[in-house]
């Protein structure tokens, strides 16, 4: 993508469109373009993550408000931070790592292949694709689990939050970290 305003084209927003208009757009274009969908492509589906994560980063970054000035979205836009099923009610049994590991790929590719791993260590809590996925580790490790991605020159920064499951003890977090990256590499799809 060149430009932030290529990306807004090929997703078919304006301006003014925030995050979630942005995750619309991506939903709704991946179901006529996805390559499992007849006629779609791979490359099509690749341009089309790559446009939605360009927009999203620009968001991200505060610096797409109209006119160019700073704080955009407008704090009455931004998505509130909201609790997930499953997530620790005592927040005293917490644990966070910021920039936990690096997945050598876009946010969009990186989350899916998150997903593949959840699928092995426990079950999707909640999700908020492709920068927020929030998992119950039941094998080896027992935890609630947020994974925050951020886009990272073209890769993406994986920030680990966990939290105890009531009546568990809280793992320590560099081995929920340490888990989640062998079991990524694991996969062989996204290097770590």
């Amino acid at each position: 993508m060149t430009s932030v305003a290529d990306a807004r084209s090929v997703l078919g927003i304006g301006p003014d469109a925030d995050a979630e208009a942005v995750r619309a757009a991506r939903r709704r274009l991946a179901k006529a373009i996805h390559p499992d969908v007849e006629g779609g492509s791979g490359d099509a589906m690749r341009q089309l993550n790559e446009a939605a994560d360009t927009v999203l980063a620009e968001l991200a970054s505060g610096s797409t408000m109209p006119g160019g000035a700073p704080g955009w979205p407008p704090p009455s836009r931004r998505r509130p931070s909201r609790p997930s099923p499953g997530a620790p009610a005592n927040p005293g049994r917490v644990a966070h790592d910021v920039a936990s590991f690096v997945i050598e790929a876009l946010p969009a590719e990186a989350f899916e292949a998150l997903l593949v791993v959840t699928s092995w260590l426990g079950e999707v809590a909640d999700d908020d694709p492709p920068y927020q996925l929030d998992v119950l580790l039941l094998d080896p490790l027992r935890c609630w689990c947020r994974l925050d991605l951020v886009p990272d020159a073209g890769a993406s920064t994986v920030s680990v939050t966990i939290g105890a499951l009531p009546d568990e003890p809280l793992p320590a977090i560099d081995d929920v970290r340490d888990l989640w990256v062998s079991s990524l590499n694991h996969l062989g799809s996204a290097p770590v």
